[in-house]
């Protein structure tokens, strides 16, 4: 399938680490060619902005409206009431108010010293507005000729027009329903804790939601009574279906989908897997579970499994493996 057709059928990538959407997707797509995902980068097919979980996402253009839009409540308040913003001595209505001429100005990429001087021509304070500003608004990163398509000091285009209400809590829970049906055709059969965790939106906007797409959501009876829910016809596949070794990137999707991590990342393992400071580290998938981790070393991909692989599953990663470092 294209690139863009792999990224809508997962909702989105976390982007945070430049490789990792590039090597989700090639862990998921057959003989992909990853100028492809250079391409898509490129032609503005697949932006990467600030999206689920307040982190960089790689999705569809089409797509990145409403999921920003869906976003908002918790993109303004992560930003807008961090106390970083509130030093700035800005107010909301400044910064909402810079918007649209921003979207202008990022007609063509700017770097962050170029958006700070740009804000302190307005008379408002630089970094931390500037800071915001990228996060909430509808800013992407511009796409270079770095390896992964993204520099380590990234620069900055508009990824849409300014939104006529910065703030309109309806438009976002109208959004919101369009999200939830994206997450469960990616991950679901779910619950309400796992959309909830995957995007980092409070339960209070969770459970109107569901409420509210009544019967274009199937319920379905899970492990002790729980209901998850997910939607009509969606695929569940029987549990002996087979699940070949894979190698997946940092921060993958299978790791974050769920508020109950252990169904992909068993609980004993999770503080191995999972830094303290938040860094998911790229693991070995083996029957479907995180079984290990691996790096790069001098040219060569390094596996390390925390318990005991049958030699089929060496064989299927050390496959993989090969042709990862190719």
């Amino acid at each position: 399938m294209s690139v863009e057709e792999a990224v809508r059928r997962v909702l989105a990538l976390q982007a945070q680490h430049p490789p990792s959407p590039y090597l989700a997707l090639w862990s998921r797509v057959a003989e992909l060619d990853l100028a492809d995902v250079d391409a898509a980068f490129h032609s503005g097919r697949l932006v990467k902005t600030t999206l689920m979980r307040v982190t960089l996402h790689a999705s569809r253009a089409e797509d990145h409206a409403v999921f920003h839009r869906a976003m908002q409540p918790t993109l303004r308040a992560a930003r807008l009431g961090d106390k970083r913003f509130r030093e700035s001595g800005a107010t909301v209505a400044q910064a909402d108010g810079l918007l649209a001429e921003l979207v202008d100005w990022l007609g063509e990429p700017r770097t962050n010293a170029e958006a700070d001087a740009w804000t302190l021509a307005r008379g408002l304070p630089g970094d931390r507005l500037w800071w915001a500003l990228r996060h909430y608004g509808p800013v992407r990163q511009a796409p270079s000729d770095a390896p992964w398509s993204f520099a380590a000091r990234p620069t900055y285009l508009a990824a849409g027009p300014a939104p006529e209400l910065p703030d309109d809590p309806a438009a976002a829970d109208e959004a919101l329903q369009q999200l939830v049906l994206r997450y469960l055709a990616a991950f679901g059969p779910a619950t309400r804790a796992d959309i909830a965790t995957f995007a980092l939106v409070p339960q209070r906007r969770i459970v109107p939601c569901v409420a509210a797409l009544g019967d274009r959501i199937e319920r379905l009876a899970g492990p002790g009574g729980a209901e998850l829910l997910d939607v009509p016809g969606g695929a569940r596949p029987p549990g002996d279906t087979p699940a070949p070794p894979r190698l997946l990137p940092m921060w993958d999707n299978a790791l974050l989908a769920y508020a109950d991590r252990s169904r992909v990342l068993p609980d004993d393992l999770r503080p191995l897997v999972i830094r303290s400071n938040g860094d998911v580290l790229p693991t070995l998938l083996v029957d479907g579970h995180v079984a290990g981790v691996w790096r790069t070393v001098d040219g060569a991909v390094e596996a390390t499994a925390y318990r005991p692989l049958t030699d089929a599953s060496w064989e299927g990663l050390a496959r993989e493996a090969a042709m990862l470092r190719a």
